[in-house]
């Protein structure tokens, strides 16, 4: 069997130097799928920042009472009161671990402030251990922060903040300390998952893979995910994932959705969105209110000696409030049977539908039962 899949190795390689026409709405594996086991890892850690112009957490207390451990694992005892913390601030450091990375190997590290720091421009990161979800130290970080905010204060309390000065970057500031072992190499069979999960798609992917290698050696196992019998040798294994993530496939038409953000009015509607005979109705009412104040002078008489005045007395004002309601009379519009898209858009739009009135008739239609898609709202 070894012999024979290193033949069929070489073979492939010579079929991935020909040039193949295929569709040119066909997608490669590497775009749709992902391996089974490579990923990366989450990273945090928790460390100071020193160097800072008097921007950093003054007296906090956790601040201080780490600069008092650091301190300690130099030969000082100092207590808390005796330190100032203007120039420090507490930090969390956060780092991704790609995939199949090596110790000595760099990771970006993004410092973000614990405490009440203002800034961290002009900053030093001193070393700080970077812990995985299980407790281990897998990267060491330290280094000079890059920060693209800035925070200006002036003394009558005004201040200008451009961006965020509390958070900065070290392009390469952690090495990698442990290797993370990866199930890619040690399990028999690599599964590709895919991005979006789908029967047809699977089961094209399967078909694919197959016709390619000329063999049986894929075979979807629901959904999501598509099992590859591969080489059990780490150098052809390598070799043959590289020509797999390049295979083309037809990926099956999606399920109709309909997504909606709330949030923003955003309303995405794909292309296999169908609705049933229906009609709609949409019209807008608005209730305008006008207030005004209708004043009447008024003078009283004032008898002086004998002699009567007019005197100008305390106005008279009388509140005058006119209500005016205004409906369009939009005409309705009917869906005819196993409609698309496009005449879905067209018809919303002749009414002049603004975006919270596309998502009350999508949401009308549905519960109706004429809409013939899946309506999400996020």
């Amino acid at each position: 069997m070894q012999n024979f899949l290193s033949i069929r190795l070489l073979a492939l390689k010579f079929i991935m130097g020909l040039v193949i026409i295929l569709p040119a709405h066909a997608d490669r594996l590497k775009d749709i799928t992902e391996v089974a086991g490579v990923r990366g890892n989450q990273l945090v850690g928790y460390g100071l920042v020193v160097g800072l112009n008097g921007s950093g957490d003054g007296n906090t207390l956790l601040t201080l009472q780490t600069i008092q451990s650091m301190v300690s694992q130099f030969g000082q005892s100092v207590p808390t009161s005796g330190i100032k913390g203007k120039n420090v601030a507490s930090v969390m450091v956060t780092a991704d671990l790609r995939p199949f990375s090596k110790p000595g190997q760099g990771l970006d590290v993004t410092v973000s402030t614990l405490g009440e720091a203002k800034s961290l421009r002009g900053g030093t990161l001193l070393m700080t251990p970077m812990l995985g979800a299980d407790g281990q130290v897998y990267a060491i970080a330290q280094g000079n922060l890059l920060v693209g905010g800035l925070g200006v204060e002036g003394n009558d309390g005004s201040q200008l903040i451009v961006n965020v000065p509390t958070v900065g970057r070290i392009p390469g500031g952690a090495t990698v300390e442990r290797l993370v072992e990866s199930p890619l190499l040690a399990n028999q069979d690599i599964v590709l998952n895919l991005h979006q999960g789908d029967f047809s798609t699977a089961m094209n992917v399967a078909d694919a893979i197959n016709e390619f290698v000329n063999e049986l050696v894929a075979v979807p196992l629901d959904h999501t995910s598509v099992k590859v019998r591969a080489p059990v040798d780490p150098a052809q294994r390598v070799s043959f994932l590289s020509m797999l993530e390049n295979i083309e496939v037809d990926p099956a038409r999606p399920a109709a959705k309909v997504i909606v953000n709330a949030r923003t009015g955003t309303v995405v509607i794909n292309g296999d969105v169908r609705v049933t005979p229906a009609a709609v109705s949409h019209g807008s009412l608005t209730v305008k209110v006008d207030e005004s104040q209708n004043v009447t002078a008024v003078q009283n008489v004032v008898l002086n000696e004998n002699q009567a005045a007019a005197v100008a007395g305390e106005p008279v004002i009388e509140e005058d409030t006119e209500l005016t309601v205004e409906q369009e009379n939009n005409p309705a519009f009917v869906f005819n049977p196993g409609v698309d898209l496009s005449s879905i858009v067209e018809s919303i739009n002749a009414v002049g539908a603004s975006p919270a009135d596309l998502v009350a008739i999508l949401e009308a239609l549905r519960q109706a039962g004429a809409l013939r898609a899946e309506l999400i709202v996020i």
